[in-house]
């Protein structure tokens, strides 16, 4: 350091010569200016604008940072006063100044000078002055923050201990140094070292920044990784103090002029309401919930996560999965699944693949496994979703409608449900793939509203109302409409979604899933024909049949013959208890037991009776001779459900 250097660089503090300069601060979400980060420059008489790297260590060496500090923050302050209260202002602090006790003082003052509120202060410190300073910088940032102000980790990832200096340090924000995020789209370590400072700053609740963008792409990647905010040439170059308002004002004209502009069908990939890190809740509590086991496996084939029902599918602990492979797990499924794995390591997508094996334990089970490739940033495959249904039961049901007695044929919807999200407002922010199977709509094609596009004309007005309604009142909402297929057919879904509240009750989320109900709906109406040209067949027949169920001996189910003999409607007025009301007497005038009435035999005592004579005396004291014979009605496991007689009036056979 030359003494004349330092000379002149007290000379340019004291008057005035080294000015801030403010460099926009930008919410990658929105596009919006939130703020600026402080700058300092100096405009020297001979050599023109100096860059801070010439003289930045010469103050500190020479002692008079601390000096340089007091112009520039006050310069900021009063510079930054006439502007919106909602931009920020973060200025970088030297590993002298957070050494030093009076930073706070020197803080506290500019800001009673220039009535610069604190709380719209950031301070910057990098991981470097950290280092052997740890006590002295946790007593400045917490003198600091008890002002008001902010506490920013700066050039993140460069520095030592970085993982010490968040745990021991109360910071707001992490910043990504230029260096990781100028070199991400060309070198997989930078990306992964971007992607995981942004996961880490997330985890802690910590608003991540991001330094030096420079283009769109860069920024797309940011917010595709779910960083904040982002600060760089893409957003403008470093501006004076002279040109600060005017620079809020072009920002602003511009932000009108885009918002009235039609969107761009093309540009809807990152325009999703929720951010990443929300989605990625959403999705976890889908995942949580789902009645379909779900996984995410590697690319070496191990289990990384898995929900509880695929761990129940396995008939083995969540924990017991972690870490092992497919083949040591489920190896009586591999055999079947292993060459379907590989190929969607290589990219591959399979959905509804139906395979049969015999669990370790001997279960067999049917099961539809679909697989997904999921891709980096990059676009390289690290791994497999995967959903499992196990769908032995709706197999099993499927075969014995087949072989049933009426050889009814039913073609059983076996798919998996299909989760959705959508925003308070109900706009769409998440589907499952199976939504893109089964319409051919991709999700950015379906996302706010587009779904409605495949609805059934006739179907879309009332589905529309029911979801107003469900969003206006926090109702849960259950409606079914008819959906445009990839085939061309229409096909009916039910689609239902429950609301998540905040702690004020205000909706915040939806979710949802949609269940095809297509052939539940032909098999509910097929049932209903058949029984009808049942109860047809049951009326029609001359003989008196009254049914009752077991144990209770209620009359549920008795034909117009039956109260034509008996003279008063039976069906809810005869049960076990009432049997003395009954009236039965034997052909010599003896009244029947209780025990002994067929009915009764038939449900009690499981006896088919033969036909029997009795007297019946009816409500208006009128007899009849009638003829009983009755016979128990069994179960599928050979229980006694139930018990049937049938009424003959002798006089109607003479």
């Amino acid at each position: 350091m030359i003494a004349d250097d330092v000379v002149d660089l007290r000379r340019g503090i004291e008057s005035d010569e080294i000015v801030p300069y403010f460099q926009p601060l930008t919410e990658l979400r929105t596009g919006q200016l939130i703020g600026f980060e402080v700058l300092a420059r100096w405009k020297h008489p001979l050599r023109g604008m100096v860059p801070p790297d010439e003289f930045i260590r010469m103050a500190e060496d020479a002692g008079c940072i601390g000096a340089l500090m007091e112009k520039v923050l006050s310069q900021a302050f009063w510079a930054m006063r006439p502007l919106p209260e909602y931009l920020r202002l973060s200025v970088n602090v030297s590993a002298i100044q957070l050494r030093n006790r009076t930073l706070r003082r020197q803080v506290s003052l500019a800001s009673e000078e220039t009535g610069f509120s604190l709380e719209r202060l950031t301070v910057e410190i990098t991981e470097s002055a950290l280092v052997g300073n740890i006590e002295h910088a946790r007593t400045i940032t917490e003198e600091l923050k008890a002002l008001g102000v902010r506490v920013a980790i700066d050039d993140f990832g460069t520095g030592y201990s970085s993982l010490r200096h968040l745990h021991a340090l109360p910071f707001d924000e992490i910043k990504v140094d230029r260096s990781f995020v100028q070199t991400m789209l060309t070198r997989r370590e930078s990306r992964k070292i971007v992607a995981a400072i942004i996961g880490l700053g997330q985890s802690l609740g910590l608003t991540t920044v991001a330094e030096g963008v420079e283009d769109a792409a860069q920024a797309d990647m940011l917010l595709w990784l779910g960083c904040d905010l982002a600060q760089g040439f893409l957003y403008g170059r470093p501006v004076s103090d002279g040109r600060l308002e005017r620079f809020v004002q072009e920002q602003k004209a511009v932000r009108r002029r885009e918002a009235g502009k039609p969107p761009n069908p093309e540009d809807t990939t990152f325009q999703l309401e929720a951010l990443p890190s929300q989605r990625l809740s959403q999705l976890q509590a889908i995942y949580d919930g789902a009645p379909v086991g779900l996984c995410f496996i590697d690319r070496n084939e191990r289990y990384v996560s898995l929900n509880k029902r695929l761990a129940e599918l396995n008939n083995a602990p969540i924990a017991m999965h972690l870490g092992r492979t497919v083949a040591e797990m489920i190896p009586e499924f591999y055999t079947f699944l292993g060459p379907y794995i590989k190929r969607a390591l290589q990219g591959e997508v399979f959905s509804g693949l139906k395979f049969e094996a015999a669990r370790g334990d001997g279960v067999v089970q049917i099961r539809s496994t679909s697989y997904q490739p999921t891709r980096d940033e990059a676009g390289e495959v690290v791994g497999i979703s995967v959903a499992v249904l196990d769908i032995t039961d709706q197999e099993t049901a499927e075969t014995a409608l087949r072989e049933s007695e009426v050889h009814h044929r039913y073609a059983v919807a076996l798919s998996p449900q299909i989760p959705w999200t959508a925003d308070a407002e109900g706009m769409i922010t998440e589907a499952s793939p199976q939504w893109t199977a089964l319409t051919g709509l991709t999700l950015e094609e379906s996302v706010g509203r587009g779904w409605a596009r495949v609805v059934h004309p006739e179907d879309r007005e009332a589905a529309g109302e029911k979801w107003q309604h469900s969003i206006k009142t926090g109702a849960p909402l259950d409606v079914e409409y008819r959906v445009l297929c990839v085939d061309g057919q229409w096909r009916w879904i039910r689609s239902r979604a429950a609301a998540r509240l905040d702690e004020h009750g205000n909706v915040i989320r939806w979710y949802g899933a949609l269940e095809d109900t297509s052939e539940y709906r032909r098999t509910r109406e097929e049932l209903e024909a058949a029984a009808a040209r049942l109860q047809g067949v049951f009326n029609a027949v001359p003989v008196g049949i009254v049914i009752g169920e077991a144990p209770s001996g209620k009359v549920v189910m008795a034909n117009p013959q039956a109260e034509k003999i008996l003279g008063h409607p039976v069906v809810d007025t005869l049960n076990i208890p009432d049997r003395e009301k009954w009236g039965l007497h034997y052909s010599d005038g003896r009244k029947v037991p209780a025990e002994e009435y067929p009915l009764v035999r038939s449900i009690v005592k499981g006896e088919t009776t033969g036909a029997q004579s009795f007297r019946y005396v009816r409500s208006d004291g009128t007899e009849r001779c009638i003829n009983l014979t009755a016979a128990p009605i069994r179960g599928k496991d050979g229980e006694i459900i139930g018990g049937v007689v049938a009424i003959q009036d002798e006089k109607d056979n003479k």
